[in-house]
Formats: structure tokens, C-alpha cells, sequence
């Protein structure tokens, strides 16, 4: 069971991790749609699947469904967050960052 193995399968999207947050980033998926509780659900059953539990996978599933989560309920409250040069920050933006960096 390596990282590349694991595919998320919903109605609208099936694929890797980083590429539901790239639909998600470019607005061609609405995160409203998206069932964080078939996910975790799908995912645990794949890891039970396995011999031996992948740290790896496990970690950045962990980090990809907090974020993802945080981000929903973000967009949930009705205020807007400003950053220093008074621009609207756009919540979606720290998950791919972060993704990102865990790529590197």
C-alpha cells in the first residue's frame, strides 16, 4: 500500500488527494458537495484492507481531511477574513499551500 495507491471515489470526483484540492481551488468542485464523512468512512476501510498501517498515507489523509474540514466550516460562518494588504483571504488557499509543502 503505497500513497499513489489510494484513490478517493465520490459521485462527482474520483482520484488522488491533491487533485480533489485542485478541483476544489479552481471552483470546479463546490466543497458544499463534498462528503467529508464518506471519505473518512472509504478511507479507513482501505487502510483496515492492509497488512501493516502506512504512516505515510495515514499522515497526509489526517492532514488533507483536517484541512478540508476547517476550510468547510470557514466558509460556513459568514465573516471575512482579511489579510495585511486588505485583501479577502480565500480559506481553500492554506490547504493547497499546504499540500504544497508536504509535497516538497
Amino acid at each position: 500500500m503505497n500513497t499513489a495507491s489510494y484513490q478517493i471515489k465520490l459521485d462527482q470526483f474520483e482520484g488522488p488527494f491533491d487533485l480533489l484540492l485542485f478541483f476544489i481551488e479552481r471552483d470546479e468542485l463546490d466543497i458544499y458537495n463534498i462528503p467529508i464523512t464518506k471519505i473518512i468512512k472509504d478511507f479507513l476501510d482501505f487502510i483496515h484492507q492492509g497488512e501493516k498501517l502506512n504512516i505515510e498515507l495515514s499522515s497526509e489523509f489526517i492532514l488533507f481531511v483536517s484541512t478540508l474540514m476547517r476550510i468547510k466550516a470557514r466558509l460556513l460562518l459568514p465573516r471575512k477574513e482579511i489579510d495585511a494588504q486588505g485583501n479577502e483571504i480565500d480559506p481553500r488557499q492554506e490547504l493547497i499551500d499546504k499540500i504544497l509543502e508536504y509535497k516538497r
